[in-house]
């Protein structure tokens, strides 16, 4: 009996052949050639197994250096990244502007182009709409600040935070879906935490949804997105993982103070750092070698400004670990995160965003009486 792999069955590019994407003159032939290429789905599009994405384009972490995140983004598009993945939420504008800026100057023939619907700003009042009328006007404005006349694909934004899940399938859905008729936009994804949130939707959604994002879920201290695999596939949608590092945890300098991880996941992320440097290797490789080796996920979205970290990243994304390297990472799974009993934070900012809500619509005093 024949055994067809999982990468025959997809029709994945082999490594060494040339993307569609690939513009001879303007891509590094060798870095391209070195890339793997997985299909998104049903989509048609051959994904870098390495992605780019720009939240880190709003500072969202810290004040970046304008010209060398520029340069990150060129760089890493003409290494053979072809993914690149932004949101209005992203600085509310800001990371789409400078990618509008930075794109360009760049072939459009050269990138696949995502972007989100959904969540807008800190204000917590006005932070997520997911009307009609806002997403079409969200869509537009993208257009504008990216510069293009199509986007790839658009997606809605952290889908939990819908007032309930009717307003997202009847009207964010649908309005993307006259947008796609439209041929302003190809795809349409949805991205959220809650697994089971992305698979409700799915299940129940009458418009044709393209692909999934899920962060944090295809990480070290948390893999849960594996059990989604069989129903994602069946479903036929292209699978994004974010976020490899699970926003800072799995680094020496730990998370920032927003992070919404419980206590024992926090320290239990640390202590493995503290080991692993201890060991005199760095987590952050570990973590981003951990998730680009997953198979079934199409494209890994990493976000970066620093050219140091991208070139790093694609230097991991090549798959090479040395044997000190391999047996810590064997160890701080199997000692570390395995016995971790809460692996995730689901529920946290939804509870929290939801009681800050509250908050706002409360009278004051003088009007309670």
């Amino acid at each position: 009996m024949e055994i067809v792999t999982e990468k025959e069955k997809r029709h994945d590019l082999n490594l060494g052949e040339l993307p569609p994407t690939y513009i001879k003159g303007f891509h590094y032939e060798n870095s391209v050639r070195s890339m793997e290429y997985r299909l998104l789905g049903k989509t048609g599009f051959y994904a870098s197994k390495l992605s780019l994405g720009t939240s880190c384009l709003g500072d969202f972490y810290n004040k970046i250096d304008v010209v060398e995140a520029t340069k990150v983004l060129s760089e890493g598009i003409k290494h053979g990244i072809n993914v690149i993945d932004t949101a209005p939420w992203y600085g509310q504008g800001k990371a789409e502007c400078l990618l509008g800026k930075t794109l360009s100057s760049i072939p459009r023939k050269a990138y696949f182009l995502c972007t989100k619907v959904g969540r807008y700003e800190k204000d917590k009042s006005k932070m997520f709409d997911f009307s009609a009328k806002k997403t079409l006007e969200s869509v537009n404005l993208s257009l504008d600040r990216l510069n293009v006349s199509y986007i790839d694909l658009v997606q809605v934004h952290d889908i939990e935070f819908a007032p309930n899940p009717e307003i997202v399938l009847n009207e964010t859905l649908v309005t993307l879906d006259k947008l796609r008729a439209s041929k302003k936009i190809r795809f349409i994804g949805i991205t959220g935490y809650p697994l089971e949130e992305i698979k409700h939707v799915l299940s129940k959604s009458k418009i044709k949804i393209d692909t999934v994002l899920s962060y944090c879920h295809s990480c070290l201290h948390d893999h849960t997105l594996n059990n989604y695999i069989d129903f994602l596939k069946e479903k036929e949608v292209g699978i994004i993982s974010a976020s490899p590092m699970s926003m800072g945890l799995l680094t020496d300098n730990g998370p920032p103070e927003w992070h919404p991880a419980g206590k024992e996941v926090k320290e239990t992320c640390a202590k493995a750092a503290e080991f692993c440097k201890a060991k005199g290797v760095n987590i952050s490789k570990l973590a981003m070698h951990y998730s680009l080796s997953l198979s079934n996920i199409d494209t890994t979205l990493v976000s970066t400004d620093k050219l140091e970290y991208l070139y790093s990243n694609l230097e991991i994304n090549k798959g090479v670990l040395t044997e000190l390297e391999s047996e810590t990472l064997s160890y701080i799974l199997e000692h570390f995160f395995k016995p971790l009993k809460v692996k995730s934070w689901e529920g946290v900012e939804l509870e929290n965003y939801r009681a800050s809500l509250k908050l706002l619509t409360r009278p004051s005093n003088m009007e309670r009486c």
